[in-house]
């Protein structure tokens, strides 16, 4: 474009023979115009992004978010959710972000069996994947609508929201909503992973004017600040394009998969505000920081609701040597017991719950092992 102004201003001087033909003039002039080409360039040209989220998208998503938080508020009671069925006990909602085969669900299979009244299972599949899973009692028919995904784009945040809503809108009982990998698995028994969670403290806040305090579930998330690269992470957009409703002192960054109590849950399906900042595309000049689904989510919880998180994840993995932005990622040969045991150990008060990142060859060795190690608490 810059090329096609300049030639046309040459022709122009031609025209009213301001400007010589000769030869050396002809280039003279080009060796001038170069420079003058880079600087101006990226001022006229608009920087190069990765590929946004299509509005057709958007538009179903924000559908689906206002049935959950119009079911929510249906139950009243302020608590975050539906209003609970009094004889039924809480359940997890366990929420499984995949784009490929879930070569683990025999494994989850045995960690849910005899335990039907107190989960529910939701997968978001990417449509591009052809999976060959067979219908098992857990994860037949538990496919929700989804919608195609990309690695360092907003499209991973979507995708878990899609799954809380979808969580939040199927069944009041949910009360812990638990983001799982397809490379991830349980490392204790579901009676340990279950009372593990409802036994958490939680946190005391007034529940009426009254001043009557009422107990509240905590979610399990990383939430770190002052980590390293987290200014180039936060300029994945362009300088300042956060500001005004996320400073850099707010941005906070945090593992992809978390556990997150009700409430949380429908907050981030509620939010607009951040959501408008953090689905802009990163530029393709900055793609190597562009990593929303591991910003977004902690950054959101920490602005809004600091003390009601742990600021730690129950979901172990190794990234001693990762490659290319993943983790380590086990093999067959790797897995015993000792590793088991190894993975479960965490430097909070909790034991990791779930870990990541495994080889789908991995299921027979773990599936000998699932009875005498892993749900053997």
């Amino acid at each position: 474009m810059m090329m096609r102004v300049l030639c046309r201003i040459w022709e122009q001087g031609r025209e009213r023979r301001m400007i010589p033909s000769s030869p050396f003039l002809v280039s003279f002039f080009l060796l001038v115009s170069v420079p003058v080409l880079f600087v101006l360039a990226p001022r006229i040209l608009p920087p190069k992004t990765l590929p946004s989220i299509p509005d057709r998208d958007e538009i179903d998503d924000l559908a689906l978010f206002r049935r959950a938080t119009l079911a929510s508020a249906e139950g009243g009671g302020g608590g975050g959710g539906l209003r609970r069925r009094a004889a039924s006990p809480p359940k997890i909602a366990f929420m499984f972000l995949t784009n490929s085969d879930l070569s683990f669900a025999p494994l989850w299979e045995r960690f849910f069996r005899g335990h039907e009244r107190l989960f529910n299972v939701y997968v978001h599949a990417d449509p591009s994947a052809r999976f060959l899973l067979t219908p098992t009692p857990s994860f037949g028919g538990r496919f929700i609508p989804a919608k195609a995904t990309q690695r360092g784009s907003p499209t991973l945040i979507s995708a878990a929201r899609r799954l809380l809503a979808a969580a939040l809108v199927d069944d009041p009982d949910n009360a812990f909503f638990a983001l799982i990998s397809q490379h991830c698995i349980p490392l204790h028994s579901f009676r340990f992973t279950y009372r593990a969670l409802l036994s958490d403290p939680g946190t005391l806040k007034p529940a009426h004017a009254e001043g009557v305090l009422r107990r509240r579930h905590r979610s399990f998330i990383e939430i770190l600040s002052g980590e390293p690269g987290l200014r180039d992470r936060y300029a994945a957009r362009g300088d300042d394009v956060m500001l005004p409703e996320v400073s850099f002192d707010q941005f906070r960054v945090g593992s992809q998969f978390f556990i997150l109590a009700r409430r949380h849950a429908l907050m981030i399906v509620r939010d607009r505000r951040l959501w408008k900042k953090f689905k802009m595309p990163c530029l393709k000049s900055r793609e190597d920081s562009c990593y929303p689904e591991e910003h977004y989510f902690p950054t959101l919880l920490d602005m809004q609701d600091p003390e009601g998180c742990t600021r730690y994840t129950l979901t172990r993995v190794n990234w001693t040597d990762s490659v290319g932005g993943h983790p380590h990622t086990y093999q067959p040969p790797e897995i015993s017991g000792h590793l088991i045991k190894l993975l479960r150990k965490s430097n909070s008060t909790y034991s990791y719950l779930f870990a990541r990142k495994f080889s789908p060859h991995c299921l027979q060795p773990l599936l000998k092992l699932s009875d005498s190690v892993i749900f053997r608490d």
